[in-house]
């Protein structure tokens, strides 16, 4: 069993970039009366306390969600309107509670986590009888079975640890062969930035594989010769079209501000065309 609890890391710089995206492609996905699945492949626990021992002996946060300027930064109002009562609790939602707290009647959500404690604090927050389904199961070899969903429309977030280093080339592989079972399904995985040459790798792993129109948002707060994880980002299968616009306007404020020199610190490719 992995050891990774994101309790250590909610409300981090890379859950800023990882949630405001997920948000805009929500709010995408919803643009249609048509229902949608979400598939969260690596759910985690659904909501954190941003108090608790675990968390304080990181203080992440301090640098992350607790640090933006709300008034100043702009591009980030649908993501303060959907943390702030939490972030008064001293709480942090986590992807599967966001996606939850937006669905409609007809939209679904499919849950996947392993780690024993961390499933049964996903169904407290999370389970609903007829929207949100939590599994005890490994995400990635429920993905290729549960797609194409029956609503012929999902979005699917892949948010591994990365404890194992081959998760770098994993992904991929998940990647393509959902897109080869559902071509149209929006799909979004997070990665971190702790080795370059692990990122370049997958970034090649890509643009090899039969996946189109796939885009890779970037968002750092220090040099990647520092230690740790210096920036994280999101590779972005069938995006919406505005995106790549709105990251651009958005995100090199956010990167600025979160930097202890504060030098922004981005980047927006197109890995694979249409």
């Amino acid at each position: 069993m992995l050891s990774y609890q994101h309790h250590y890391h909610a409300g981090n710089h890379a859950d800023v970039l990882k949630h405001w995206l997920l948000l805009a492609c929500v709010r995408h996905m919803q643009k249609k009366d048509k229902p949608f699945d979400y598939i969260d492949t690596h759910a985690g626990a659904g909501l954190y306390r941003l108090d608790s021992a675990m968390a304080r002996k990181t203080a992440e946060s301090d640098e992350g969600v607790l640090k933006l300027d709300w008034k100043k930064l702009k591009g980030l109002k649908d993501y303060h309107g959907q943390i702030a009562d939490d972030i008064r609790s001293k709480r942090y939602p986590g992807s599967p509670l966001l996606v939850k707290r937006l669905l409609r009647p007809g939209d679904k959500a499919w849950l996947y986590e392993m780690h024993p404690q961390t499933v049964n604090e996903l169904r407290e927050h999370c389970e609903h009888r007829r929207l949100c389904h939590v599994r005890q199961e490994d995400g990635f070899k429920a993905l290729p079975a549960i797609l194409p969903t029956a609503s012929r429309r999902a979005l699917v977030l892949i948010d591994p640890s990365y404890e194992i280093k081959s998760d770098y080339q994993t992904v991929v592989k998940v990647m393509e062969a959902a897109y080869l079972k559902m071509p149209q399904a929006m799909l979004l995985l997070w990665y971190p930035v702790v080795d370059l040459h692990q990122i370049r790798q997958m970034e090649k792993g890509f643009a090899k594989s039969k996946m189109r129109n796939v885009h890779l948002f970037e968002m750092g707060i220090a040099e990647n010769s520092e230690p740790g994880m210096t920036a994280s980002g999101m590779v972005v299968v069938n995006p919406p079209w505005t995106l790549a616009d709105d990251f651009i306007r958005t995100m090199p404020d956010v990167s600025a501000h979160l930097a202890k020199d504060h030098k922004p610190r981005w980047r927006h490719q197109l890995l694979v065309a249409e």
